[in-house]
Parts: C-alpha cells; sequence; structure tokens
C-alpha cells in the first residue's frame, strides 16, 4: 500500500504547491499527484498554474517523492507527441519518480483553445489514439501516425529515460479500466468501485490503482465543512456534470444548493482520524493500492502534521475488510 497526497493547484498559488509537496515529503509520503488544469473548478478557489513548470520544480526541490499528474488529458489543449516529450523529460529530471495520469478531460480545460469538445464516445477514441501516440513516440526513432482524430509526423522524442513512467488511466466505467489494461500501467479512479477494478484485471492490468479519497481536516468539524462547501463544493455535481459544463461559473451554479450536510456524505470532516482513516477503508476493499488523501479543508500544514504524526501510518497498514 502507498499513500500520496493530492496537490491543490486551484486553491494554491504555484510556489505554496511546490512548498507543499517538500513538506509532503518530510511527512513520509510515498507520492504527490496534482491535477492538470486551466481554470480552478470554483473562481474563489483563484488559482490554476501550469502543471508541467510546476512538476520541474518540485523534482528539483525533493529527492525521494513520487511525482504523479491526475490526470492530464492528451489531446485537445495539448496534442499527445507535447505530452510524450514533456512526460519523458519529467521522467529524466526526477530520476524515475514520475507517473503519468492520463484521462479524457473536461470541457473547463479544454474548449479554451477553441478546438470544441467533443461528445464523449468521440473522446474516449481519441483518448486510445493518443495513448497510441505516446507509447510510440516512447519507442525511440521518428514516428508518424495517422488516427481518424489524431496525426503525427515525423516525430522524435529526443531525450528518453532509461525507465519510461508509469501510464495510469482514469476510469470511470468498465470499457475505460479495459482501456488502462490495455493501452496503460495502471488504474486511476475517483470512486470506490470495485467493478472498475475487477474490469482492469480481468483485462488483464496488473499494474498500481489509484484512488483519490475526500477528506476535510480542521481543529473542528464546522470549520471543515464550511471550507469544503465554499471550495470544493463543484465535487459532489458528478462526473456527467463535471466533464461538461465550460467554466467555473458554471460550477458555482450547478452546485449552490450543496448543503452542509452534503458536504459530511462525501468528505470525512474534521479532526477525527478515525473518520479518516475510516473513509479510506472502502478503496482499500475495493482493491486500490495507491490510496491518495484529497484535503478540502482550511489548514494544509495542520493536516500534513496529522498525517505526519499519525494518519499515512494508519492508511498504510489498511487491508481489505472480510
Amino acid at each position: 500500500m502507498q499513500v500520496g497526497y493530492k496537490l491543490a493547484t486551484e486553491a494554491f498559488p504555484p510556489d505554496e504547491v511546490v512548498r507543499q509537496t517538500v513538506r509532503a515529503e518530510a511527512a513520509g509520503f510515498d507520492f504527490v499527484e496534482l491535477s492538470d488544469h486551466f481554470h480552478p473548478w470554483l473562481d474563489n478557489q483563484g488559482h490554476s498554474a501550469f502543471t508541467w513548470s510546476l512538476l520541474g520544480a518540485m523534482a528539483a526541490r525533493t529527492e525521494r517523492i513520487g511525482l504523479a499528474t491526475g490526470v492530464t488529458c492528451p489531446m485537445i489543449r495539448y496534442h499527445p507527441a507535447i505530452i510524450a516529450q514533456a512526460a519523458a523529460t519529467v521522467q529524466i529530471l526526477s530520476g524515475n519518480r514520475f507517473t503519468l495520469g492520463i484521462g479524457a478531460g473536461e470541457r473547463l480545460n479544454e474548449h479554451v483553445v477553441g478546438a470544441g469538445w467533443p461528445a464523449v464516445r468521440t473522446r474516449h477514441k481519441m483518448l486510445r489514439e493518443a495513448l497510441e501516440i505516446i507509447k510510440l513516440l516512447w519507442q525511440g526513432g521518428y514516428r508518424s501516425y495517422d488516427g481518424q482524430y489524431l496525426q503525427l509526423e515525423d516525430a522524435r522524442v529526443f531525450d528518453l529515460p532509461d525507465q519510461l513512467p508509469v501510464i495510469a488511466v482514469a476510469s470511470g466505467g468498465r470499457n475505460a479500466s479495459a482501456l488502462a489494461a490495455e493501452y496503460g500501467d495502471g488504474l486511476f479512479a475517483t470512486e470506490p468501485r470495485v467493478d472498475l477494478v475487477e474490469a482492469y484485471t480481468q483485462a488483464g492490468g496488473t499494474g498500481p490503482r489509484y484512488a483519490e479519497v475526500p477528506m476535510a481536516w480542521a481543529p473542528d468539524e464546522e470549520s471543515a465543512v464550511q471550507a469544503a462547501l465554499e471550495t470544493s463544493r463543484w465535487a459532489l455535481t458528478g462526473w456527467k456534470v463535471m466533464s461538461e459544463l465550460p467554466n467555473p461559473v458554471n460550477f458555482a451554479a450547478a452546485s449552490a444548493t450543496v448543503s452542509p450536510d452534503d458536504i459530511r456524505g462525501q468528505f470525512s470532516c474534521g479532526p477525527d482520524l478515525d473518520a479518516h482513516v475510516q473513509q479510506a477503508q472502502p478503496y482499500v476493499d475495493a482493491g486500490f493500492d495507491h490510496i491518495v488523501l484529497q484535503n478540502a479543508g482550511p489548514d494544509p500544514d495542520g493536516f500534513l502534521d496529522a498525517c505526519e504524526r499519525e494518519l499515512i501510518g494508519r492508511v498504510r497498514d489498511l487491508t481489505p475488510s472480510s
């Protein structure tokens, strides 16, 4: 079991994200994971720095901790050739500590380049082509690709690491889990769903299985609930909404009716570490072995202190329930 820390790149400025990475390494986390966004989910989060610049700084400032994107969409705002090059570079700079989390993306971030937002079925076909292009380029040499949606012409990634990054593919259904097994090296999810893991393993997947666990730590429960309500209520809209809305103002409207009780139903809230450990248990039961602690509370240093003292070790020791 490995335990990771989710860096809220939408809630903190870039220098603070790097500082938290250094602190997470000192606290004993196995890895950190950060999203790859152009916009924050809500305007009051107020930030959304360029993930690939952050990763270079994080690699330079740390020695041991793993680095992962959670997740990058490699086919609209970016071309997969650019992601193949960027990921290879981060892998070299970090000394083989990088995991490339890949997913089909959200309109929130991808529409900004004016290329439209395809239907979900098309996006999944594009994702398959993007994965084929990345893996093709990582074989070395000049490569070309002529897909239905994506093309590559005489491209070569000159700086390839001696150990290629793990590719963890995000899944919200059986087809995506099968894609992760076929084209990726790992699985990425945000729900404690055993069917996602089973579909991955049944399709031949044997790699790491990442899952994000929503928490909100604070010295008192009410402060934790209010912080999560203010900055993270978008998470309760569900992926069918989260993938389709174009701007933070739309997420503010879609989540306007989320209540404190709704937050309590989604997040473990407050200082009680037993509650946070119990929040992680269903993900372990579902078969995930890389558990990402995602704190929506108001005090990241307080949370990291609690993790260092006790929480990391307790989550790492979890085993599937009978």
